[in-house]
């Protein structure tokens, strides 16, 4: 067993037996969905569907990546591929790292008999391609397991508080722009779990991204996780990162790319919530863990009960289609409009929507000049 095979087991491990929360909110709890007591549409005739990557989705669900390189996370990635086929949805995989060292190990990614046509996210780490990767291991990534886009995920805190972690990400933008113009397939990138400012979000945008996932902080928190695994710093970074709403608030209005959220996702409202604040997709990952470990059925009620929280929401927003949801007022309080301030956006703005252009207007002034 290689040693990213062995973290990548104990990772499993640590998020279904440990706690491996963020120490802070995703600060959805401060968003509030304005209800609409008389609406004027059917429940049953809303329609929650969406493209994504070129092929339609039920609902603007991802799955979000997880795991891969172990027996444990073939079992686990079959079954979320199988119900995100079932059910129309987007399965993103683990870090295909460990299928790079030990060829034996793509089985454990490639769910394409189970899913031939869900759209499906390869991934590998940024930190590999300043380290050691090119274009081949890119290209393989996709490749391999017949993926329709590549995610290169930004795990700094991560690798920052990993005993055995890679640190050195100098020039890194090069490298991303690098496989945005060579690979031939759209090239996501994603946080872990520590949220993108919109500075970082203005680069990305730059260099070529089809979409940023924001993964913000919330959720699950990988310096808890090193922290289990004996990383030294780790407890002083547990509430590190930009929580999940502000990331998307000021990501979403900073650049006009697609914006996947995800990180502390857990109810179709908490969906319903991002897309409100300028999101176009909700990634889920942790509560899904467990069922898939179980079976692709126990991951198929699981996602129907999030599709149907989400279903309500928009019912009780009166939005018969996705897109209108962003069209919906909301409010924001508490820590999250802090941020917002901070950071010059005005949370009232978010109960107005015709103002929104406006304020959009100027944070791309702001940024570009």
């Amino acid at each position: 067993m290689t040693p990213t095979e062995k973290r990548k087991k104990e990772h499993i491990d640590l998020c279904l037996q440990k706690d491996v929360s963020s120490s802070i909110s995703t600060g959805l709890d401060d968003v509030r969905l304005v209800h609409n007591a008389l609406p004027s549409i059917s429940k049953k005739g809303i329609d929650t569907s969406c493209e994504f990557l070129g092929k339609r989705l039920s609902a603007p669900i991802i799955i979000s990546a997880m795991t891969g390189g172990t027996p444990e996370a073939e079992t686990i990635n079959k079954n979320l591929a199988a119900a995100a086929e079932e059910l129309g949805l987007a399965l993103g995989l683990g870090s295909e790292r460990a299928a790079i060292q030990d060829g034996m190990l793509w089985k454990t990614y490639d769910v394409r008999d189970v899913a031939p046509n869900i759209p499906l996210i390869a991934n590998l780490g940024l930190v590999q391609f300043v380290k050691e990767y090119d274009l081949r291991q890119a290209k393989d990534a996709v490749e391999k397991i017949k993926a329709d886009a590549l995610a290169i995920h930004l795990n700094a805190l991560q690798e920052a508080v990993q005993p055995e972690g890679d640190t050195d990400f100098t020039n890194s933008i090069t490298h991303i722009k690098t496989i945005c113009h060579d690979l031939g397939k759209p090239v996501i990138v994603k946080e872990t779990g520590a949220g993108i400012s919109r500075d970082v979000a203005v680069q990305l945008a730059s260099a070529g991204v089809h979409a940023i996932d924001v993964s913000g902080a919330g959720g699950t928190s990988f310096s808890q996780i090193e922290l289990y695994r004996g990383g030294t710093t780790a407890e002083a970074f547990r509430d590190w990162g930009i929580p999940t709403a502000c990331s998307v608030a000021e990501v979403s209005r900073a650049v006009k790319i697609p914006i996947i959220a995800s990180g502390g996702i857990r109810t179709g409202v908490d969906a319903a919530k991002v897309i409100a604040l300028g999101a176009k997709y909700a990634g889920i990952a942790l509560p899904l863990l467990e069922p898939a470990k179980e079976s692709k059925e126990a991951v198929i009620k699981a996602l129907k009960a999030i599709i149907d929280e989400f279903r309500t929401a928009m019912f009780l927003m009166n939005a018969g289609k996705v897109a209108e949801i962003h069209s919906k007022d909301a409010a924001i309080t508490g820590k999250t409009a802090e941020w917002m301030a901070l950071r010059g956006l005005k949370p009232e703005l978010f109960a107005n929507r015709e103002s929104m252009a406006r304020l959009q207007n100027k944070v791309q002034k702001d940024l570009y000049g």
